[in-house]
Protein backbone atom coordinates (compact mmCIF):
# COMPACT_ATOMS: atom_id res chain seq x y z
CA UNK A 1 0.00 0.00 0.00
CA UNK A 2 2.64 2.22 1.00
CA UNK A 3 4.43 1.95 -2.46
CA UNK A 4 1.14 2.39 -4.54
CA UNK A 5 0.40 5.66 -2.53
CA UNK A 6 4.14 7.17 -2.96
CA UNK A 7 3.09 6.27 -6.71
CA UNK A 8 0.08 8.13 -6.83
CA UNK A 9 1.85 10.95 -4.91
CA UNK A 10 4.53 11.00 -8.06
CA UNK A 11 1.30 10.85 -10.67
CA UNK A 12 0.05 13.23 -8.61
CA UNK A 13 2.84 15.99 -8.87
CA UNK A 14 3.17 14.99 -12.15
CA UNK A 15 0.01 16.10 -13.22
CA UNK A 16 -0.41 19.26 -10.94
CA UNK A 17 3.19 20.48 -13.31
CA UNK A 18 1.36 19.54 -16.07
CA UNK A 19 -1.61 21.62 -15.54
CA UNK A 20 0.01 24.93 -14.14
CA UNK A 21 -0.07 28.00 -16.03
CA UNK A 22 3.70 28.28 -15.57
CA UNK A 23 6.06 28.53 -18.63
CA UNK A 24 7.56 25.50 -17.80
CA UNK A 25 5.91 22.15 -18.36
CA UNK A 26 7.45 18.84 -17.28
CA UNK A 27 8.06 16.19 -20.10
CA UNK A 28 5.55 13.65 -21.19
CA UNK A 29 6.65 9.98 -22.45
CA UNK A 30 4.15 9.53 -25.09
CA UNK A 31 6.57 7.68 -27.11
CA UNK A 32 6.53 4.71 -24.44
CA UNK A 33 3.08 4.22 -24.35
CA UNK A 34 3.10 3.36 -28.73
CA UNK A 35 2.82 -0.08 -28.94
CA UNK A 36 5.84 -2.41 -29.89
CA UNK A 37 4.39 -2.95 -33.86
CA UNK A 38 4.79 0.96 -34.42
CA UNK A 39 8.13 1.65 -32.24
CA UNK A 40 9.80 -1.35 -34.23
CA UNK A 41 8.08 0.85 -37.40
CA UNK A 42 9.98 3.92 -36.50
CA UNK A 43 13.14 2.62 -35.49
CA UNK A 44 13.15 0.73 -39.08
CA UNK A 45 14.01 4.24 -40.77
CA UNK A 46 17.35 4.42 -38.04
CA UNK A 47 20.56 2.85 -39.09
CA UNK A 48 20.94 -0.08 -37.23
CA UNK A 49 23.61 1.01 -35.05
CA UNK A 50 21.42 3.94 -33.53
CA UNK A 51 18.45 1.69 -33.33
CA UNK A 52 20.62 -0.57 -31.16
CA UNK A 53 21.60 2.72 -28.92
CA UNK A 54 18.11 3.01 -28.20
CA UNK A 55 18.35 0.04 -25.64
CA UNK A 56 19.88 1.65 -22.87
CA UNK A 57 16.49 3.80 -22.66
CA UNK A 58 14.84 1.40 -20.34
CA UNK A 59 14.15 -2.68 -20.06
CA UNK A 60 11.25 -2.40 -22.37
CA UNK A 61 13.66 -0.87 -25.30
CA UNK A 62 16.55 -3.11 -24.27
CA UNK A 63 15.35 -6.54 -26.62
CA UNK A 64 13.02 -3.55 -29.10
CA UNK A 65 15.65 -3.23 -31.82
CA UNK A 66 16.09 -6.60 -32.31
CA UNK A 67 12.60 -7.01 -33.57
CA UNK A 68 13.01 -4.17 -36.31
CA UNK A 69 12.29 -5.26 -39.92
CA UNK A 70 15.29 -4.08 -41.05
CA UNK A 71 19.15 -3.95 -41.10
CA UNK A 72 20.96 -1.23 -42.56
CA UNK A 73 24.36 -1.51 -41.73
CA UNK A 74 25.10 2.21 -42.95
CA UNK A 75 29.18 3.22 -42.23
CA UNK A 76 30.52 0.07 -41.15
CA UNK A 77 34.04 0.93 -41.93
CA UNK A 78 35.06 1.12 -38.51
CA UNK A 79 32.97 -1.55 -36.90
CA UNK A 80 35.02 -4.55 -36.22
CA UNK A 81 33.74 -7.61 -38.00
CA UNK A 82 32.60 -9.85 -34.38
CA UNK A 83 30.35 -7.07 -33.73
CA UNK A 84 28.41 -7.19 -36.97
CA UNK A 85 27.96 -11.08 -36.22
CA UNK A 86 26.92 -10.18 -32.72
CA UNK A 87 24.15 -8.33 -33.98
CA UNK A 88 22.88 -10.51 -36.77
CA UNK A 89 23.09 -13.12 -33.88
CA UNK A 90 20.92 -10.93 -31.33
CA UNK A 91 18.42 -9.80 -34.26
CA UNK A 92 15.22 -11.96 -34.23
CA UNK A 93 12.80 -10.59 -37.12
CA UNK A 94 11.56 -13.22 -38.58
CA UNK A 95 11.70 -11.19 -42.11
CA UNK A 96 13.26 -8.27 -43.44
CA UNK A 97 11.71 -5.13 -45.46
CA UNK A 98 15.15 -3.81 -45.75
CA UNK A 99 18.82 -5.01 -46.08
CA UNK A 100 21.30 -2.31 -46.10
CA UNK A 101 24.93 -2.97 -46.55
CA UNK A 102 27.21 -0.26 -47.49
CA UNK A 103 31.42 -2.14 -47.28
CA UNK A 104 34.31 0.03 -47.85
CA UNK A 105 37.62 -2.05 -47.30
CA UNK A 106 38.78 -5.27 -47.46
CA UNK A 107 37.23 -9.04 -46.00
CA UNK A 108 37.18 -12.63 -46.97
CA UNK A 109 34.29 -12.37 -49.40
CA UNK A 110 33.23 -15.87 -46.87
CA UNK A 111 32.22 -12.70 -44.68
CA UNK A 112 29.97 -11.01 -47.02
CA UNK A 113 28.75 -14.12 -48.02
CA UNK A 114 27.52 -15.01 -44.79
CA UNK A 115 25.61 -11.48 -44.47
CA UNK A 116 23.35 -11.86 -47.45
CA UNK A 117 22.73 -15.42 -46.87
CA UNK A 118 20.88 -13.93 -43.74
CA UNK A 119 19.41 -11.59 -45.56
CA UNK A 120 17.90 -14.11 -48.23
CA UNK A 121 16.88 -16.64 -45.34
CA UNK A 122 14.90 -13.98 -43.60
CA UNK A 123 13.02 -13.29 -47.42
CA UNK A 124 14.69 -9.84 -47.45
CA UNK A 125 12.38 -7.55 -49.90
CA UNK A 126 14.43 -4.59 -50.34
CA UNK A 127 18.13 -5.70 -50.81
CA UNK A 128 20.75 -2.40 -50.77
CA UNK A 129 24.52 -3.47 -51.42
CA UNK A 130 27.57 -1.16 -51.92
CA UNK A 131 30.81 -3.21 -51.61
CA UNK A 132 34.27 -2.33 -52.40
CA UNK A 133 36.80 -4.13 -51.19
CA UNK A 134 39.56 -1.90 -51.17
CA UNK A 135 41.28 -0.34 -48.24
CA UNK A 136 42.24 2.93 -49.95
CA UNK A 137 38.97 3.96 -51.90
CA UNK A 138 36.23 5.62 -51.18
CA UNK A 139 33.50 6.78 -53.43
CA UNK A 140 33.82 10.78 -53.94
CA UNK A 141 31.40 11.20 -56.74
CA UNK A 142 32.07 11.81 -60.28
CA UNK A 143 35.58 10.65 -62.25
CA UNK A 144 35.71 8.15 -59.33
CA UNK A 145 36.74 4.95 -61.04
CA UNK A 146 36.67 1.92 -59.20
CA UNK A 147 39.59 0.03 -59.81
CA UNK A 148 40.47 -2.50 -57.31
CA UNK A 149 39.11 -6.07 -56.02
CA UNK A 150 36.03 -7.24 -56.84
CA UNK A 151 33.27 -9.12 -55.02
CA UNK A 152 31.27 -12.04 -56.64
CA UNK A 153 27.92 -12.48 -55.43
CA UNK A 154 27.19 -15.68 -54.01
CA UNK A 155 25.12 -18.54 -55.95
CA UNK A 156 22.16 -18.20 -53.43
CA UNK A 157 21.83 -14.64 -54.15
CA UNK A 158 20.16 -15.62 -57.51
CA UNK A 159 17.67 -17.96 -55.59
CA UNK A 160 15.89 -15.14 -53.86
CA UNK A 161 12.42 -15.49 -53.92
CA UNK A 162 10.98 -12.19 -52.02
CA UNK A 163 13.56 -9.45 -52.78
CA UNK A 164 11.59 -7.00 -54.64
CA UNK A 165 14.03 -4.22 -54.70
CA UNK A 166 17.62 -4.64 -55.63
CA UNK A 167 20.06 -2.12 -55.84
CA UNK A 168 23.94 -3.09 -56.45
CA UNK A 169 26.95 -0.62 -56.50
CA UNK A 170 30.53 -0.73 -56.68
CA UNK A 171 32.98 -3.13 -56.90
CA UNK A 172 30.42 -6.20 -57.77
CA UNK A 173 30.56 -8.65 -60.45
CA UNK A 174 28.04 -10.12 -61.95
CA UNK A 175 28.05 -13.68 -63.28
CA UNK A 176 24.59 -15.12 -62.99
CA UNK A 177 24.11 -18.67 -63.43
CA UNK A 178 22.62 -19.92 -67.37
CA UNK A 179 19.29 -20.66 -65.51
CA UNK A 180 17.72 -18.76 -61.65
CA UNK A 181 15.25 -16.29 -61.12
CA UNK A 182 13.59 -13.60 -59.02
CA UNK A 183 10.62 -14.21 -59.51
CA UNK A 184 9.89 -11.05 -57.71
CA UNK A 185 11.54 -8.20 -58.63
CA UNK A 186 10.00 -5.40 -59.94
CA UNK A 187 12.90 -2.80 -59.10
CA UNK A 188 16.69 -2.92 -60.59
CA UNK A 189 19.70 -0.92 -59.72
CA UNK A 190 22.79 -1.46 -61.48
CA UNK A 191 25.04 1.52 -60.49
CA UNK A 192 28.98 1.18 -61.85
CA UNK A 193 29.03 -2.06 -61.44
CA UNK A 194 30.76 -4.67 -63.40
CA UNK A 195 30.48 -7.64 -65.71
CA UNK A 196 31.77 -10.82 -66.06
CA UNK A 197 31.05 -11.85 -69.05
CA UNK A 198 29.56 -9.27 -72.69
CA UNK A 199 26.23 -11.95 -71.97
CA UNK A 200 25.89 -11.41 -68.02
CA UNK A 201 23.67 -8.31 -68.11
CA UNK A 202 21.25 -10.13 -70.05
CA UNK A 203 21.31 -12.98 -68.58
CA UNK A 204 20.17 -10.98 -65.58
CA UNK A 205 17.77 -9.43 -67.20
CA UNK A 206 16.47 -13.40 -68.59
CA UNK A 207 15.73 -14.21 -64.84
CA UNK A 208 13.62 -11.27 -63.67
CA UNK A 209 10.50 -11.99 -65.40
CA UNK A 210 8.16 -9.08 -64.03
CA UNK A 211 10.77 -6.25 -63.51
CA UNK A 212 9.10 -3.27 -64.21
CA UNK A 213 11.96 -0.36 -63.38
CA UNK A 214 15.13 -0.18 -64.30
CA UNK A 215 18.32 2.14 -63.71
CA UNK A 216 21.80 1.24 -65.16
CA UNK A 217 24.46 3.82 -64.23
CA UNK A 218 28.29 2.55 -65.68
CA UNK A 219 31.60 4.55 -65.85
CA UNK A 220 32.76 3.36 -68.87
CA UNK A 221 35.30 1.15 -66.18
CA UNK A 222 33.42 -2.09 -67.20
CA UNK A 223 35.10 -2.60 -70.57
CA UNK A 224 31.26 -3.49 -71.87
CA UNK A 225 30.98 -2.28 -75.21
CA UNK A 226 27.56 -4.04 -76.30
CA UNK A 227 24.46 -3.81 -73.96
CA UNK A 228 21.56 -5.75 -74.50
CA UNK A 229 18.41 -5.17 -72.22
CA UNK A 230 15.32 -7.36 -73.23
CA UNK A 231 12.45 -6.69 -70.58
CA UNK A 232 9.07 -7.17 -71.92
CA UNK A 233 7.27 -6.00 -69.05
CA UNK A 234 9.79 -2.99 -68.07
CA UNK A 235 7.64 0.48 -68.08
CA UNK A 236 10.77 2.33 -66.61
CA UNK A 237 14.11 2.77 -67.94
CA UNK A 238 17.07 4.74 -67.23
CA UNK A 239 20.44 4.69 -68.44
CA UNK A 240 23.05 6.82 -67.34
CA UNK A 241 26.64 5.99 -69.52
CA UNK A 242 29.45 8.53 -68.49
CA UNK A 243 32.93 8.16 -68.98
CA UNK A 244 35.68 9.78 -67.75
CA UNK A 245 38.70 8.40 -69.66
CA UNK A 246 40.33 10.29 -72.63
CA UNK A 247 39.42 7.85 -75.44
CA UNK A 248 36.21 5.55 -75.07
CA UNK A 249 35.27 2.90 -77.68
CA UNK A 250 32.32 3.21 -79.33
CA UNK A 251 28.99 0.78 -77.73
CA UNK A 252 25.80 -0.39 -78.73
CA UNK A 253 22.91 -0.24 -76.74
CA UNK A 254 19.91 -2.48 -77.76
CA UNK A 255 16.47 -2.08 -75.94
CA UNK A 256 13.72 -4.11 -76.24
CA UNK A 257 11.02 -2.93 -73.74
CA UNK A 258 7.80 -2.86 -76.15
CA UNK A 259 6.09 -1.84 -72.93
CA UNK A 260 8.32 0.83 -71.97
CA UNK A 261 6.29 4.26 -70.48
CA UNK A 262 9.20 5.98 -69.28
CA UNK A 263 12.67 6.34 -70.68
CA UNK A 264 15.26 8.52 -69.34
CA UNK A 265 18.72 8.74 -71.11
CA UNK A 266 21.89 10.67 -69.79
CA UNK A 267 25.76 11.50 -70.58
CA UNK A 268 27.44 9.90 -73.79
CA UNK A 269 25.41 9.47 -77.19
CA UNK A 270 26.56 6.56 -79.20
CA UNK A 271 24.71 3.31 -81.55
CA UNK A 272 20.98 2.98 -79.33
CA UNK A 273 18.54 0.81 -80.70
CA UNK A 274 15.02 0.24 -79.81
CA UNK A 275 14.22 -2.98 -81.61
CA UNK A 276 10.58 -2.55 -80.86
CA UNK A 277 8.06 0.46 -81.50
CA UNK A 278 7.53 2.13 -78.22
CA UNK A 279 3.62 2.51 -78.58
CA UNK A 280 3.12 2.77 -75.11
CA UNK A 281 5.63 5.69 -74.28
CA UNK A 282 4.77 8.37 -72.25
CA UNK A 283 7.43 10.27 -71.43
CA UNK A 284 11.16 10.02 -72.06
CA UNK A 285 13.73 12.78 -70.84
CA UNK A 286 16.75 13.09 -72.72
CA UNK A 287 20.56 14.65 -71.51
CA UNK A 288 23.55 14.82 -73.58
CA UNK A 289 26.81 15.13 -72.91
CA UNK A 290 29.83 14.53 -74.83
CA UNK A 291 32.77 12.50 -73.08
CA UNK A 292 35.83 14.85 -72.95
CA UNK A 293 38.53 13.81 -75.83
CA UNK A 294 42.20 15.88 -76.26
CA UNK A 295 42.74 13.50 -79.49
CA UNK A 296 41.44 15.94 -82.16
CA UNK A 297 41.54 13.23 -85.20
CA UNK A 298 38.66 10.92 -83.20
CA UNK A 299 36.87 13.96 -81.96
CA UNK A 300 36.26 15.50 -85.35
CA UNK A 301 34.75 12.01 -86.36
CA UNK A 302 33.11 11.65 -83.25
CA UNK A 303 31.59 15.06 -83.52
CA UNK A 304 30.72 14.43 -87.52
CA UNK A 305 27.82 11.45 -86.16
CA UNK A 306 26.54 13.09 -83.25
CA UNK A 307 23.97 14.95 -84.94
CA UNK A 308 22.60 12.10 -86.61
CA UNK A 309 22.49 10.06 -83.93
CA UNK A 310 20.29 12.62 -81.76
CA UNK A 311 18.11 12.67 -84.77
CA UNK A 312 17.81 8.62 -84.27
CA UNK A 313 17.00 8.50 -81.17
CA UNK A 314 14.28 11.32 -81.40
CA UNK A 315 12.74 9.41 -84.19
CA UNK A 316 12.40 6.35 -81.33
CA UNK A 317 10.90 8.64 -78.96
CA UNK A 318 7.69 10.43 -81.48
CA UNK A 319 5.00 8.64 -78.90
CA UNK A 320 5.93 10.69 -76.16
CA UNK A 321 3.42 12.44 -74.86
CA UNK A 322 5.66 14.61 -72.30
CA UNK A 323 9.46 15.41 -73.84
CA UNK A 324 12.89 16.92 -71.89
CA UNK A 325 15.59 17.15 -74.21
CA UNK A 326 18.67 18.41 -73.98
CA UNK A 327 20.76 17.42 -76.81
CA UNK A 328 24.19 18.80 -75.85
CA UNK A 329 27.19 21.06 -76.82
CA UNK A 330 29.32 20.76 -79.54
CA UNK A 331 27.73 17.39 -80.16
CA UNK A 332 24.89 18.58 -82.35
CA UNK A 333 26.67 20.39 -85.27
CA UNK A 334 26.17 17.60 -87.47
CA UNK A 335 21.89 18.14 -89.16
CA UNK A 336 19.79 15.24 -89.18
CA UNK A 337 16.31 15.06 -89.69
CA UNK A 338 12.99 13.25 -87.72
CA UNK A 339 11.04 13.49 -91.13
CA UNK A 340 8.81 11.23 -91.50
CA UNK A 341 8.31 10.94 -88.08
CA UNK A 342 5.89 13.25 -86.09
CA UNK A 343 5.01 13.70 -82.75
CA UNK A 344 1.54 13.01 -82.45
CA UNK A 345 0.95 13.04 -78.21
CA UNK A 346 3.55 15.66 -77.38
CA UNK A 347 1.69 18.19 -75.46
CA UNK A 348 4.67 19.60 -73.30
CA UNK A 349 8.18 20.13 -74.69
CA UNK A 350 11.03 21.25 -72.42
CA UNK A 351 14.43 22.04 -74.45
CA UNK A 352 17.59 23.37 -73.54
CA UNK A 353 19.15 24.98 -76.20
CA UNK A 354 22.55 26.16 -76.91
CA UNK A 355 25.11 27.68 -78.95
CA UNK A 356 24.36 24.60 -81.68
CA UNK A 357 21.24 22.99 -80.81
CA UNK A 358 18.73 25.50 -82.54
CA UNK A 359 18.02 23.50 -85.52
CA UNK A 360 16.89 20.90 -83.68
CA UNK A 361 14.03 22.50 -81.80
CA UNK A 362 13.10 23.70 -85.51
CA UNK A 363 12.79 20.48 -86.38
CA UNK A 364 10.79 19.10 -83.26
CA UNK A 365 8.56 22.45 -83.85
CA UNK A 366 7.53 20.90 -87.47
CA UNK A 367 6.36 18.36 -85.95
CA UNK A 368 4.60 18.32 -82.93
CA UNK A 369 0.86 19.69 -84.48
CA UNK A 370 -0.50 19.24 -80.75
CA UNK A 371 1.90 20.84 -78.16
CA UNK A 372 0.51 22.95 -75.59
CA UNK A 373 3.19 24.19 -73.92
CA UNK A 374 6.69 25.05 -74.54
CA UNK A 375 9.32 25.60 -71.93
CA UNK A 376 13.14 26.70 -73.48
CA UNK A 377 15.54 26.72 -71.30
CA UNK A 378 18.96 28.63 -72.77
CA UNK A 379 21.93 26.73 -71.17
CA UNK A 380 25.12 29.35 -70.21
CA UNK A 381 27.79 29.35 -72.89
CA UNK A 382 30.62 31.56 -73.97
CA UNK A 383 31.16 31.53 -77.34
CA UNK A 384 28.80 32.97 -79.84
CA UNK A 385 26.20 30.71 -81.34
CA UNK A 386 27.17 28.84 -84.44
CA UNK A 387 23.81 27.61 -85.44
CA UNK A 388 20.90 30.56 -84.13
CA UNK A 389 17.38 29.93 -85.11
CA UNK A 390 15.73 30.93 -88.32
CA UNK A 391 11.85 31.44 -89.11
CA UNK A 392 10.09 28.50 -90.08
CA UNK A 393 8.60 28.43 -93.74
CA UNK A 394 4.86 30.54 -93.14
CA UNK A 395 1.82 28.67 -93.56
CA UNK A 396 -0.34 26.50 -91.74
CA UNK A 397 0.65 23.79 -89.59
CA UNK A 398 3.75 25.04 -89.36
CA UNK A 399 3.44 25.60 -85.10
CA UNK A 400 0.96 24.35 -83.06
CA UNK A 401 -1.99 26.01 -83.00
CA UNK A 402 -2.76 24.36 -79.55
CA UNK A 403 0.35 25.78 -77.95
CA UNK A 404 -0.97 27.91 -75.03
CA UNK A 405 2.42 28.22 -72.76
CA UNK A 406 5.33 29.35 -73.43
CA UNK A 407 8.35 29.94 -71.17
CA UNK A 408 11.91 31.17 -71.84
CA UNK A 409 14.65 31.02 -69.25
CA UNK A 410 17.40 32.48 -69.69
CA UNK A 411 16.62 35.12 -72.18
CA UNK A 412 19.50 37.41 -73.22
CA UNK A 413 17.70 39.66 -75.87
CA UNK A 414 20.30 38.95 -78.67
CA UNK A 415 19.11 39.01 -82.53
CA UNK A 416 18.19 35.34 -82.83
CA UNK A 417 16.57 35.52 -79.60
CA UNK A 418 14.25 37.77 -80.28
CA UNK A 419 13.62 36.35 -83.86
CA UNK A 420 12.53 33.36 -81.89
CA UNK A 421 10.07 35.14 -79.47
CA UNK A 422 8.74 37.09 -82.61
CA UNK A 423 8.18 33.97 -84.01
CA UNK A 424 6.58 32.46 -81.66
CA UNK A 425 4.02 35.55 -81.17
CA UNK A 426 3.19 35.74 -84.60
CA UNK A 427 2.05 32.25 -85.25
CA UNK A 428 0.45 30.98 -81.99
CA UNK A 429 -2.72 31.39 -82.44
CA UNK A 430 -4.32 29.85 -78.99
CA UNK A 431 -1.16 31.60 -77.06
CA UNK A 432 -2.24 32.14 -73.55
CA UNK A 433 1.26 33.32 -71.81
CA UNK A 434 4.74 33.86 -72.35
CA UNK A 435 6.62 34.16 -69.26
CA UNK A 436 10.47 35.34 -70.12
CA UNK A 437 13.30 35.31 -67.45
CA UNK A 438 15.46 37.68 -68.56
CA UNK A 439 18.94 37.55 -67.59
CA UNK A 440 21.04 40.46 -69.73
CA UNK A 441 21.94 44.25 -69.03
CA UNK A 442 18.61 46.00 -69.96
CA UNK A 443 15.39 46.41 -67.66
CA UNK A 444 12.91 44.36 -67.63
CA UNK A 445 10.55 47.50 -68.53
CA UNK A 446 12.11 47.93 -71.70
CA UNK A 447 12.62 43.85 -72.57
CA UNK A 448 8.84 44.22 -71.93
CA UNK A 449 7.99 47.03 -73.63
CA UNK A 450 10.16 45.66 -76.64
CA UNK A 451 7.82 42.05 -76.75
CA UNK A 452 4.28 44.21 -76.99
CA UNK A 453 5.23 46.02 -79.54
CA UNK A 454 5.57 42.54 -82.14
CA UNK A 455 2.53 41.58 -84.05
CA UNK A 456 1.32 38.63 -82.00
CA UNK A 457 -1.73 36.76 -83.54
CA UNK A 458 -3.24 35.55 -79.98
CA UNK A 459 -4.74 38.95 -78.94
CA UNK A 460 -5.55 37.49 -75.25
CA UNK A 461 -1.99 36.88 -74.74
CA UNK A 462 -0.03 37.93 -71.39
CA UNK A 463 3.50 38.74 -71.55
CA UNK A 464 5.46 38.27 -68.41
CA UNK A 465 9.09 39.26 -68.01
CA UNK A 466 11.04 38.33 -64.84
Amino acid sequence: MAKSSTHQSKSSKRMKVELSPNKYTAAVDRISNLPDSLLCHILSFLPTQKAVATSVLSSRWKRLWTHVPALDLYDVRRQPIPLLYRILLLHKAPSLRNFNLEWYYYCDSLHLNTWIDTAIERNVENLYLEIFLDDDYYPNGEGDVYSGELYELPISFYACKTVVVLHLSGGIELDPPPSFQLPCLKKLCLLDVFYCYEDSLSRLFNGCPVLEDLKVIRNNSDGMVYFNISVPTLKCLLVEFNSYQPRVPDYKLEINAPGLKNFKFRGDLRNVVFVEKLANLVEANVKIYAVECYEMGWVEDYEFYYGDRVFKLLRALNNAKFLSLSPGDIECLGFGSIYPFRFQNLVRLKFGVNKSNWHVLQALLLVALNLKVLDVNKCCHISEDKLCWTELPDGPGYLSSRLSTFNFDGYKGLEHEVEFVKYILKEARGLQTMTIKFSGRQSRESVLDKLSMFPRHSKTCLITVE
